[in-house]
């Protein structure tokens, strides 16, 4: 963001450096920056590229990704203006948008504005930046490029002779990384895409990207079951091409109106998002199917997402959701999470959280329409739709406490923080208490959404198979029934009320009726079988037990 260029010229005359990239999203200011930058050669003796001007919109999220145009052990120099955030005036933005309570404010500098990740601060940006070129005199890298640069070294295609068969669909794997059992996902993001469609305006087609596409199936079922009409089948290995256009090629690839229905690229997730955002190519439904903890996308995916799409996002970290790396999931959903016996649950909380807060940095919020976990992985599926706008509170992202003494769990707003405790303990703070967050502790299912799903299903003979892991009956009644707004985060075991009551487990489904009988909300999880998620106190479901053996 260099307005009239001032710094960009600084930093060629005083500090040295070899190359710089001006850029100001205000085309306005180009006669200014340029007459400026003027006074400092445009090509080096070597004929190499002194300066650039560009005027594209610079957000850091979107173009740096969280430093990733950072050479190793360079510095990066950010700044914020926003006092009142600072000064504690506004809490909701603070915690949402930098991760920090407004009811820390005694304790921040009243006359904070501005702050900078770098870990040293020079005195002055130009000394700073001489700092860099001294111990980092390496050559300017070419500029990025809104290109697409094909490898010139062609590898042999992957064998394609591992045919498969998912929902009627015909497809081959080759020797792609693909999981069979992860059909009930897919099942779950064609049938959220093909009800999306459905809501678009007549004669608005539905745009998908599948950023992390594999052998191609996501993106080939998207086209022939959802009905939509545009797919940007993505894949980092190049390796990959033959297989893919072998599966789509199974679809036209021109519509008969003469539009391309499918293409496939090979790029990194972050940068093909991000080349579309650039060109303002937005997108309906966009399906980032990533492995492990990698999060970094998560900004750049929400902003590819067009007013009120859908976001179909993935995490296998069963690690981070368990609370074994509480500092790996920090660093990347943004969440200190411990060990905590529905840790599964945790995870998908931990992924929407980390949206969130990503959407909210932009400007955006989310609303989770389904979550769905899978033991195999473990995989950690959510699916968000994105509005624009800020969120009016953070009420629904805040802490979850769960007491290793009693087994109760509850939940803690930003402004609880120096109040948490457990009642077990008379309000007094106790070691036996574990707190994870901030996480999102709203419902998981969207019901209505997850009910029109289920007769979508049905209507497609999705939903009774004869094929019991496929049958999705099961799987959409259960997140119908978890989706009531009373059921707090978490869920109990039977096995933990047998315990801690020294008795035989309860029968899941007799000790859910009772719950409901007595008052209280109450439902299977689809996430553990012997799990309950219940309003209800553990001392309580220990209590109606007990009443059970003596009945």
């Amino acid at each position: 963001m260099c307005g009239c260029g001032i710094r960009a010229i600084r930093y060629l005359a005083q500090a040295g450096a070899d190359f710089v990239w001006a850029n100001d999203a205000s085309e306005d200011c180009r006669p200014l920056i340029l007459s400026n930058l003027s006074r400092h050669p445009r090509v080096s003796p070597g004929d190499d590229r002194c300066w650039v001007v560009s005027h594209l919109d610079a957000n850091m999220r979107f173009l740096v990704q969280r430093y990733a145009t950072v050479r190793k052990g360079g510095l990066v120099y950010i700044t914020s203006t926003n006092g009142y955030s600072s000064g504690g005036h506004r809490p909701h933005w603070l915690s949402l948008t930098y991760g920090i309570s407004g009811q820390l404010r005694d304790s921040l500098s009243q006359n904070l504005h501005c702050c900078s990740v770098c870990s040293l601060l020079a005195p002055a940006m130009a000394a700073a930046a001489a700092v860099a070129a001294h111990f980092f005199p390496i050559p300017p890298s070419p500029p990025f490029l809104l290109t697409h640069i094909r490898n010139p070294i062609r590898r042999p295609p992957f064998p394609a002779n591992v045919s498969q068969t998912e929902r009627g669909v015909e497809f081959e794997t080759g020797d792609s990384f693909f999981r069979s059992e992860s059909a009930v996902g897919r099942d779950l993001g064609v049938l959220s895409a093909a009800l999306h469609r459905q809501s678009l305006c007549s004669g608005s087609g539905l745009r998908v990207i599948d950023a992390m596409c594999g052998c191609g199936i996501r993106s080939l079922r998207y086209l022939a079951q959802a009905g939509a009409d545009f797919v940007w089948a993505n894949d980092a290995s190049e390796d990959c091409r033959p297989l893919i256009l072998s599966n789509l090629s199974r679809h036209p690839r021109v519509s008969p109106g003469g539009g391309r229905c499918w293409v496939v690229s090979h790029l990194d997730a972050n940068r093909v998002l991000a080349e579309n955002y650039l060109r303002r190519e937005f997108f309906d439904f966009v399906d980032v199917d990533s492995f492990g903890s990698d999060s970094s996308f998560m900004g750049m995916a929400v902003a590819t997402v067009r007013k009120g799409g859908l976001l179909y996002i993935t995490s296998t970290d069963g690690h981070s959701s368990g609370g074994h790396r509480p500092h790996c999931s920090l660093a990347s959903y943004g969440a200190y999470v411990r060990p905590m016996p529905f840790s599964n649950e945790i995870g998908l909380r931990m992924l929407i959280g980390g949206v969130l807060r990503e959407a909210a940095v932009i400007g955006y919020h989310i609303s989770p329409l389904f979550s769905y976990y899978s033991y195999h992985g473990p995989v950690f599926r959510v699916m968000l739709r994105v509005d624009r706008g800020q969120l009016q509170d953070n009420s629904q992202y805040g802490f979850i406490s769960y007491c290793h003494n009693c087994g109760n769990s509850q939940t803690f707003s930003w402004g609880e923080l120096g109040q948490i405790s457990c009642a077990c303990r008379s309000g007094q703070v106790s070691k036996s208490l574990v707190v994870s967050g901030p996480l999102w502790i709203g419902c998981l299912h969207d019901a209505a959404f997850v009910t029109e799903m289920l007769h979508l299903a049905t209507e497609w003979g999705w939903a009774c198979t004869a094929q019991k892991e496929l049958d999705l009956e099961k799987l959409l009644n259960q997140m119908i029934e978890e989706g009531d707004p009373r059921l707090p985060p978490g869920y109990i075991k039977v096995d933990e009320i047998g315990r801690r009551g020294k008795m035989n487990s309860p029968p899941v489904m007799t000790l859910i009726n009772i719950l409901r009988k007595e008052g209280y909300a109450a439902s299977r999880s689809h996430i553990a079988p012997n799990g309950i998620k219940t309003n209800c106190p553990i001392a309580k479901c220990i209590q109606f037990a007990h009443g059970l053996g003596a009945a």
